[in-house]
This record gives structure tokens, C-alpha cells and sequence, in this order.
């Protein structure tokens, strides 16, 4: 493994990857690192190829260019049960047609390690440790249509915990959540002893939680660095086409966004004329 000036080994590298749908070129030669128990946000508009490039990092999809490097060796080289024993992904839309109770959706995350003779008590440990990390213990009999956001949000963590990853890759968890429930997944994740990759909308709540986020517009990587370093509001105006005033909370970059700005395009966006 790598090391970076940080002394903490780089563990994910994502080297030139490009992905094609269609004829439609959804990523466009990324590259970035991620250190050990580092959490790195993705962050950019809808469209700009977060979910794709979650998917390409936990092994779910290949690209069709570059490659991924899973402590340096190629993700590919990996069988897929390797790399579910080592990435667990958590996407953005969970559900089931059949109402199962809390722990049943943990034990799910038990498949990748099982061999021919199913369940071992290895994996009711796991259960009760993804449990206990994600606080459903005591709702671990509790019907998966009669939780709240939270809670199913809280669920699809555990079962991602229950597979005993080093690495955890998040798509939107705090979609849908009210702003307790959102700080309160964003805690729950900053606070595990993993290597996390979280794709998320909200500017704000990137910049509390991750230690550095890669900015995608357009399947391209536009920067990549500590939020206070990188978040601006030329930045937000370039990325998302709005207007921004950004100050400095404690370090942490505090986004308020203008309410009638106005952009003159040059190129594809231009420069800031107006705010309200």
C-alpha cells in the first residue's frame, strides 16, 4: 500500500476511470485516492456521476476504462465475494416486498461469508455487533414497514456493518431524512472505525463530516481537497450555477445560499453579476 503526506496508507485508488452508457460517457478519466479511515464526500450536481462511480468503487459495476485499486491490486483481480467481504455499499433506494423484521435484513449482509453449510455463529456475532453499532438493538424484532427513515437508513448500515468491511461506500443516506436524522447518520458514519466514501447533496453537511470531498460536474473530476480549502463560492457557482456567500465556522465552511442571484453565462457559467 501507498502512503500519503498524512502517513495513513492509501487504500482506494481510483486511477483514469471512465464509464460508458450508451453512448453517453458517464465518467471521464477520475482519479483520486482515499486514505485509511478517511471519509471522503462526493459532492456535484444530479448527473455528474456520483452513484456510478459508488458503484464502479464497490466492485457492483466495471469501467470501461482505468481502474480501481483495492489496496494496489486491481479491483478486478478480485472475485466478487472477495470484494463484498471487503466493501459493503448502501445504496439509495431500500426496500422489500416482504414486511421482514430488522434482524433478517442485518443477516443479509452475512452472504458474502457463508460456504456451504449456511449460518455459523460467526455470523450471529456480526449481526448482534451491527446491531449494537448502529443502536437497533432493541429494534431488531421490529418489521421493516413499520420503521421510520431514520431507523431503515440506520438498518441499511447495520447490514452493510454485518459483512465486516474495511471499507463502506454510502449513496445519499441522509435522502429523505429530516436534519436530526440526517446529523444523526452522519455521526453514526463519521464515528465508525472504516475507510467511508459518501455521496451527498447538501454542501453544508459535506463540510462538517468528511475530512476531504471530490467535487464531480459532468463525470469529471472538478477538485479534490479538505472542505475548508475547496469549498468557495466560485466553486458553487462554477458547479451548481448558484450563487453562494461562504464564511468560516470554527474552520468548517458555513454555505448560505443567495436567493435571486444572478449568472451571465461565459462558457458554460459565467461570472457572479448579482446576489439577493
Amino acid at each position: 500500500m501507498s502512503t500519503t503526506g498524512s502517513g495513513a496508507p492509501v487504500v482506494l485508488s481510483v486511477e483514469d476511470v471512465s464509464v460508458d452508457r450508451g453512448s453517453a460517457r458517464v465518467l471521464d478519466g477520475v482519479c483520486f485516492d482515499v486514505r485509511e479511515r478517511e471519509t471522503v464526500g462526493l459532492l456535484g450536481p444530479n448527473g455528474s456521476g456520483k452513484s456510478t462511480l459508488l458503484h464502479v468503487l464497490s466492485g457492483v459495476r466495471r469501467p470501461n476504462a482505468g481502474s480501481v485499486l483495492l489496496d494496489g491490486a486491481p479491483l478486478r483481480s478480485w472475485n466478487r465475494k472477495q470484494v463484498a467481504r471487503r466493501v459493503a455499499l448502501v445504496g439509495q433506494h431500500a426496500d422489500t416486498e416482504v414486511d421482514v423484521d430488522v434482524a433478517d435484513v442485518v443477516r443479509l449482509g452475512r452472504v458474502p461469508h457463508r460456504g456451504l453449510f449456511g449460518a455459523s455463529g460467526d455470523d450471529a456475532r456480526a449481526v448482534d455487533a451491527a446491531l449494537d453499532a448502529t443502536g437497533m438493538s432493541d429494534l431488531r424484532t421490529r418489521r421493516w414497514r413499520s420503521l421510520s427513515g431514520g431507523e431503515r437508513q440506520r438498518t441499511q448500515i447495520a447490514r452493510a456493518l454485518a459483512q465486516e468491511p474495511r471499507e463502506l461506500v454510502l449513496d445519499e443516506p441522509t435522502n429523505h431524512l429530516d436534519i436530526r436524522h440526517q446529523l444523526d447518520i452522519l455521526s453514526l458514519v463519521r464515528d465508525l472505525p472504516l475507510t467511508t466514501v459518501v455521496a451527498l447533496h447538501d454542501l453544508n453537511l459535506a463540510a462538517m463530516f468528511c475530512d476531504r470531498v471530490v467535487v464531480l460536474d459532468r463525470g469529471r473530476v472538478v477538485v479534490v481537497g479538505a472542505p475548508a480549502d475547496v469549498i468557495d463560492e466560485d466553486l458553487v457557482a462554477r458547479v451548481y450555477g448558484v450563487a453562494a456567500d461562504i464564511t468560516l465556522d470554527d474552520g468548517t465552511p458555513a454555505i448560505r445560499f443567495r436567493t435571486a442571484a444572478a449568472l451571465h453565462e461565459v462558457g458554460r457559467w459565467g461570472t457572479l453579476e448579482a446576489g439577493g
